[in-house]
């Protein structure tokens, strides 16, 4: 993966499978995003393939990939801020599969959040950081993603916000979706996945399931500070 002549990435190669939450872990520049970016057809990998379901996602453009099932929330939310919580939600649904589901789905973000019901007439705008984390989250949600993508979902957020998202992440893979998280807080994020890859410098170094990470010398050195 290349940005101009610049190779970001070096033979990254990791698997999702259904039901899971996996995480990649690494330091700012590792390749984290970059990587997200790529499975979400924002940028073109150069050699290789990323399949999802049986389908090549490398060879579907950026706005038909969340007809195949795949949603990200980005880094920094994103939001239309002069748009109502409940406008925000609708913008998330536009597909033609959401779109039919839409009630029913914005009755399912609402009971997940109900903190978005009580301010669904509110502007995004005006909304705390950990309020519009969630709408982010139920943005994505109302594409109905088999699989949901999240950047540094707890960037930006007090600790109690950033424990209050990785509960909601937890309840995200109960309902049903698998989860793919980015994340620079290395300790939460290994503690809700199933498993979990380290970057570093464009290449993946370790992986393993997020208990075997916790417990790796070179992450806890690198990554935990102990």
């Amino acid at each position: 993966m290349f940005y101009g002549d610049l190779q970001v990435l070096w033979d990254v190669s990791f698997e999702v499978n259904e039901g899971e939450i996996v995480a990649l872990v690494g330091a700012t520049g590792a390749g984290k995003s970059t990587t997200l970016k790529t499975i979400s057809g924002l940028l073109s990998p150069t050699n290789g393939s990323i399949t999802f379901l049986d389908q090549r996602l490398d060879q579907v453009s950026a706005h038909k990939i969340i007809e195949h099932g795949v949603a990200q929330v980005p880094e920094g939310r994103r939001l239309f801020p002069e748009m109502t919580v409940r406008e925000n939600l609708i913008m998330g649904s536009l597909s033609p599969q959401a779109k039919a589901k839409r009630n029913e789905t914005m009755a399912w973000i609402f009971a997940l959040f109900p903190r978005l019901r009580e301010r669904e007439k509110q502007m995004a705008g005006t909304l705390s950081g950990g309020e519009q984390q969630m709408l982010a989250v139920g943005r994505g949600l109302m594409a109905l993603p088999k699989l949901i993508m999240f950047d540094e979902p707890s960037l930006g957020l007090a600790p109690i916000l950033v424990a209050e998202i990785f509960r909601i992440i937890e309840r995200i893979k109960q309902e049903g979706v698998t989860v793919l998280i980015v994340e620079q807080n290395t300790k939460h994020t290994l503690e809700v996945c199933d498993r979990g890859y380290v970057l570093e410098n464009g290449r993946v170094v370790l992986s393993g399931t997020g208990q075997e990470l916790l417990d790796n010398e070179h992450v806890k050195q690198a990554y935990l500070g102990i």
